[in-house]
């Protein structure tokens, strides 16, 4: 039996697997699912294990543990560094659920649940991968080192510090990353390049407590409503970010990229109809690809204060918070752009109020050329794991991890996703297809046997 009869063998045994990881709710962010992080690493670690890895450790950190595994059992043959996530985003609101959030449910070709395309199912792509290699064939044509962490959902703070002290461990040819997405259905994919991010929070603090909206109402300064002033001056009329400064470093694209991303088989309808929006709204002069992964953006996350319950009560709130972040380009710089968010939003808030910022994270953008020879394999992997030819894509959104180690290993990062845009992570009902998870198992393993042929 060859490594895609064997897989196709396998589908149930597939499936059952995923749906056991993902119904443990290895929420990153919630103290009360600690015992469940715990779950999730020790079963990460058994899988990695059985897929035929040598040395494998929980590792504990200040934070959630990290698993690490390797299998470097092929002298002369390039050695890959794979990481993914374990942990998973909260699942709330709960009501917007169709079915559990941890209860796996296969509907209409897609298996829903938190954490199936964001990044457990992804993960488990690889797990599956390896594990055929190893049935088929008896050993891995590769060296591989496998990098799991719990905190990629809450900034990823413990893996850095991992990664400083284990440089020599972790040297490797190129980086691997399952953590990205499909341009559209029947398109795969691999990204050259991902946006920054940074993330704040901002309370504004007026009165010194809540004050009777009657008795105080029209002298007293009202934080929630100069919140809502505040970010309505962040963005101009053309859906420009209206911070001086803001655009100084950003990357130009030359004709060559805009020409190819224009080219890429994409159908703008298809992405209207999966926002749901009555309209769509960007920044002027640029097409809505160009404004997913090419330009930078700031955008209000979440914002609240005063009284939100049941029925009325009338009162000027003492605080508002906002809860916002920044998606950053190439050769815009992280730190830069927080000393520019920061003053001038002093710069706008009037006197009548106080504030404070907190940085919650900063990580710059990361891009770089598809040419190396590992790029070619993983396109003709793809290609046999989906019977389509691949396409290099630009990603709108961020994993720091990607920028700090190439940045620091100088080696090529190849990043095959394989979830689909309208496939919810972060949101209620998330979801992965079924075809994209089966069809990832085929590319990647095939991936892996390419690399060891080179």
């Amino acid at each position: 039996m060859n490594l895609t009869e064997y897989i196709d063998s396998k589908h149930d045994e597939h499936l059952n697997e995923l749906n056991e990881f993902l119904r443990i709710p290895s929420v990153s962010a919630q103290s009360e699912h600690k015992p469940d992080i715990e779950r999730a690493a020790k079963w990460v670690a058994e899988r990695l294990r059985a897929a035929g890895l040598d040395k494998v450790e929980i590792l504990p950190t200040k934070m959630h543990p990290l698993v690490y595994g390797e299998s470097l059992r092929a002298p002369g043959k390039p050695t890959i560094l794979f990481y993914g996530h374990y942990d998973v985003q909260p699942a709330e609101p709960l009501n917007l659920w169709t079915t559990p959030a941890f209860e796996p449910t296969v509907r209409g070709g897609n298996l829903f649940a938190r954490g199936s395309a964001d990044d457990k199912g992804q993960v488990h792509i690889h797990i599956r991968a390896l594990d055929a290699i190893m049935k088929t064939a008896g050993k891995l044509p590769i060296n591989l080192k496998v990098m799991i962490e719990g905190e990629e959902e809450v900034g990823s703070v413990s893996l850095w510090d991992f990664v400083q002290a284990n440089k020599a461990r972790l040297k490797a040819d190129a980086l691997v990353v399952s953590d990205t997405g499909m341009l559209a259905p029947g398109v795969p994919s691999i990204t050259y390049s991902l946006r920054g991010l940074n993330y704040y929070q901002i309370e504004i603090t007026g009165p010194a407590q809540d004050l009777h909206s009657g008795i105080f109402g029209g002298a007293v300064p009202n934080p929630i409503t100069i919140l809502c002033e505040l970010f309505a001056k962040l963005h101009d009329k053309n859906s420009r970010v209206a911070i001086p400064g803001f655009y100084d470093d950003v990357a130009k694209l030359s004709k060559a990229e805009r020409k190819a991303l224009k080219a890429l088989p994409w159908k703008a309808g298809d992405f209207k109809k999966n926002v749901g929006a009555p309209g769509l709204t960007g920044e002027k002069g640029f097409s809505i690809i160009e404004q997913l992964g090419a330009r930078p953006t700031l955008e209000l996350n979440g914002i609240w204060g005063g009284y939100t319950g049941e029925g009325a009560k009338t009162v000027i709130p003492s605080k508002a918070y906002a809860k916002f972040s920044t998606r950053l380009v190439p050769n815009q710089d992280a730190e830069k752009i927080t000393r520019l968010v920061k003053r001038h939003i002093g710069k706008l808030l009037p006197k009548t109020v106080t504030y404070k910022i907190d940085v919650h994270s900063q990580g710059n953008a990361w891009s770089a050329p598809y040419t190396h020879p590992f790029f070619e394999v993983a396109h003709k992997a793809l290609e046999k794991g989906f019977g389509k030819r691949a396409v290099f894509i630009r990603e709108g959104g961020s994993i720091p991890f990607v920028t700090q180690m190439h940045d620091t290993f100088k080696v090529p990062c190849i990043l095959l996703g394989f979830g689909l845009p309208d496939e919810n992570a972060h949101a209620p009902d998330e979801h992965i297809s079924l075809e994209n998870y089966f069809g990832g198992i085929k590319a990647v393993a095939q991936f892996y046997e390419g690399l060891g042929s080179l």
